[in-house]
């Protein structure tokens, strides 16, 4: 699997009013990049419009891989909510892509994805009986599943409590290393754990901001951690 890098130029608007733009970034192929920035300035619009959502949007600009294939059928999407069926189990839950596309469901594969996640023993239960951590651990291996080189990640740990989305920036990180990710969030710590690199979206455009030298998943208490996060919440704080 060859990761590409994500280009995106232009300006977006829904019903005439200005989304964003013009804008202009890249995420890095194979590497981990954090969108972040306040609400508002259009960021989960660039994910609709790159994960090929983007009805109602108006979008004057180019949206591109720098390797010049198409990008469908080449990104993978996790959002903030875990959108689990609540009739299916984790297994079914985890095949549902093949289901909706009108392939087999191949329920090893999936089984062997749910034990990469800690869930082997949970394959067979249905969403109810699930904590929100092991739902959101089920909504990763369904990601993992559709092993796609780009993933796109909306605040997809945001509602979890601090220790299981601890636990699940850990295993993200490490199960999906070497996939272009472009994660929109609006947690600077999470940001300064996760990012290789940062985007800092506001009304006047994306900044790029260099984070500290250090391996990723950073250590949420490392030093150089806790500084870079002071450093990106003074910069979202100045953008209003």
């Amino acid at each position: 699997m060859t990761a590409p890098a994500l280009r995106l130029f232009g300006r977006a608007t829904i019903e005439g009013t200005t989304v964003f733009g013009p804008v202009s970034f890249e995420a890095p192929a194979g590497r981990w990049t954090c969108l972040l920035g306040p609400s508002g300035v259009g960021k989960s619009t660039i994910l609709r419009l790159l994960a090929g959502l983007g009805d109602g949007i108006a979008f004057e600009g180019k949206v591109t891989a720098d390797d010049g294939a198409p990008l469908e059928g080449r990104i993978a999407l996790m959002a903030q909510s875990d959108l689990l069926m609540p009739w299916l189990d984790a297994t079914a839950n985890v095949t549902f892509g093949a289901r909706l596309r009108g392939e087999a469901p191949q329920a090893d594969r999936a089984r062997q994805v749910l034990g990469r996640v800690g869930l082997a023993d949970h394959a067979g239960k249905r969403p109810h009986a699930l904590s929100g951590g092991q739902r959101q651990r089920v909504a990763l291996a369904r990601t993992l599943m559709e092993d796609r080189a780009i993933v796109l990640l909306d605040e997809s740990f945001s509602a979890l409590d601090a220790r299981s989305r601890a636990l699940m920036q850990d295993l993200a990180a490490e199960l999906l290393a070497g996939r272009t990710v472009l994660h929109v969030t609006h947690d600077t710590a999470e940001a300064a754990r996760l990012g290789q690199t940062i985007l800092l979206m506001t009304h006047a455009g994306i900044d790029v901001i260099a984070p500290p030298e250090i391996p990723t998943p950073r250590p949420f208490d490392a030093p150089e951690t806790l500084a870079f996060q002071s450093r990106l919440l003074r910069r979202l704080m100045a953008a209003g």
